[in-house]
């Protein structure tokens, strides 16, 4: 005589379909993964004085000084401005980060149907 509800069988229905959902979600991140890390986030400082622009890896991929910017008497404005750039860029590409989470897990109802919360 067969057992029912366990799982000697193979999965039961409810399983198998969060076992597919996770699966497409998997491919879903991996995707938005490399979109991002192909994507191209710029922060001007300094009235346009100072233009950096990284990937979604966090790398920098330019960097455009204005003559303005380059002042031989005072080269700490310009690395101030520098690192104030690479700051802004960073935030973005952790803002577009943190989206694309909230886009990808908003729609699971609470995980699952666990309730409000992770646990």
């Amino acid at each position: 005589m067969a057992k029912r509800g366990g799982f000697g069988g193979g999965m039961p229905g409810n399983m198998n379909n969060l076992m597919k959902q996770a699966q497409r979600m998997q491919r879903q991140m991996e995707e938005n993964q490399k979109a991002m890390e192909e994507k191209i986030f710029t922060a001007t400082v300094g009235g346009g004085a100072v233009e950096i622009s990284v990937n979604g890896k966090k790398e920098v991929k330019g960097l455009k000084l204005s003559e303005e910017a380059v002042d031989p008497e005072d080269i700490e404005t310009l690395e101030d401005m520098i690192v104030a750039a690479l700051n802004e860029a960073f935030r973005k590409v952790d803002e577009e980060q943190a989206s694309m989470m909230n886009r990808m897990t908003g729609g699971m109802g609470g995980m699952g149907g666990l309730g409000g919360g992770l646990f």
